[in-house]
């Protein structure tokens, strides 16, 4: 008990010794936390007085009290909101006129390998599948083929997914029956229906159909733009249902000069300490605050093949033009 007792006191004798030798002022690694109180400021620097050694860059933060003549602070406005994506996953049948179409709320790239699914899982033979143009040849039966083709839609990440068909032999003209068609594309939209929220899939040889988008923000002249790779008529039904998507009733509509006249309140009224009880019926909780007289005046102007899109606030209130125009956007599609 002794000879334990003798070593352990040895070896905790050894081991204070061997940190202090190891870690103390003296030893191999000692503590560096205090060196800075040893530091010294070294002389300033005496450059030679001439242009060789002057610095030919714009000091953006020259030191204050040297007597410049220092610009007033300018406002730079928050940008301002210009895509706007749902996680809705909607798929509708649209139709305007003859034209007809499925709208997916998805990236081009992953409609692509649903669509071809769809003819893979009928049995129909796919002569052709293009996915640097997004076109799909069908065989459905001895006399027609179809032709599928998959575009980037108006809004972001959206698909349009069209459908015509054509004959077997080049030398023949075939008649497009829009019922027929009609019924084709409700079944694309049945089968996109049930694959499409849970399809994880993407495919990367049509990557480039996510960056051909018929939507262009730009500005001009302090005014932004909204420019649409459709022709009237189509352009004039977007923004036709993004009006009625936003609850903003307009007050005029001029179609042959593309102009709708509105009005548009950028907040509502409707949020209060008793907002939660749903006191306002469900039309003034949906919608914005609208006057009986116009304040915005929307034009639909067709250049090269497209169509352009200005907001005009008619009392002068450039902002809400600029809140207006950005919430078109957010709803087009």
């Amino acid at each position: 008990m002794k000879n334990l007792n003798f070593f352990s006191s040895l070896f905790l004798i050894y081991w204070f010794t061997s940190c202090s030798y190891i870690t103390g002022p003296e030893g191999f690694f000692p503590e560096t936390k205090n060196d800075f109180f040893d530091e010294k400021l070294s002389e300033d620097l005496t450059l030679p007085k001439n242009d060789s050694t002057k610095i030919q860059k714009d000091d953006h933060y020259p030191p204050i009290g040297l007597n410049e003549n220092f610009v007033e602070v300018q406002n730079i406005p928050a940008p301002r909101q210009i895509f706007s994506s749902g996680e809705s996953n909607e798929i509708q049948l649209r139709r305007l006129g003859e034209l007809m179409w499925v709208y997916v709320e998805t990236l081009p790239s992953t409609s692509w390998p649903i669509a071809k699914n769809y003819f893979e899982a009928l049995s129909l033979n796919i002569i052709d599948a293009n996915p640097d143009t997004g076109v799909i040849l069908v065989e459905f039966s001895d006399n027609i083929n179809f032709k599928v083709t998959i575009e980037h839609g108006i809004k972001e990440a959206s698909t349009e997914i069209f459908l015509s068909t054509f004959a077997t032999d080049p030398s023949e003209a075939l008649v497009q029956d829009p019922e027929f068609i009609q019924d084709q594309l409700s079944d694309i939209v049945q089968f996109f229906a049930s694959s499409v929220s849970s399809f994880s899939g993407t495919s990367l040889a049509a990557q480039n159909l996510n960056d051909r988008k018929k939507t262009k923000i730009f500005n001009l002249n302090d005014q932004t733009i909204i420019e649409l790779n459709l022709g009237f008529d189509r352009a004039w039904s977007a923004v036709s249902r993004a009006l009625d998507a936003g609850k903003i009733t307009s007050n005029d509509i001029d179609r042959d000069n593309g102009l709708f006249f509105v009005s548009y309140a950028v907040e509502t009224e409707e949020e209060g300490w008793f907002s939660f009880l749903n006191f306002n019926n469900d039309e003034n909780n949906t919608s914005l605050l609208l006057g009986e007289e116009a304040e915005f005046k929307i034009k639909l102007e067709v250049l090269n093949g497209k169509t352009n899109i200005y907001v005009e606030a008619l009392d002068g209130s450039e902002e809400e033009a600029e809140a207006l125009i950005s919430k078109i956007n957010e709803l087009l599609s």
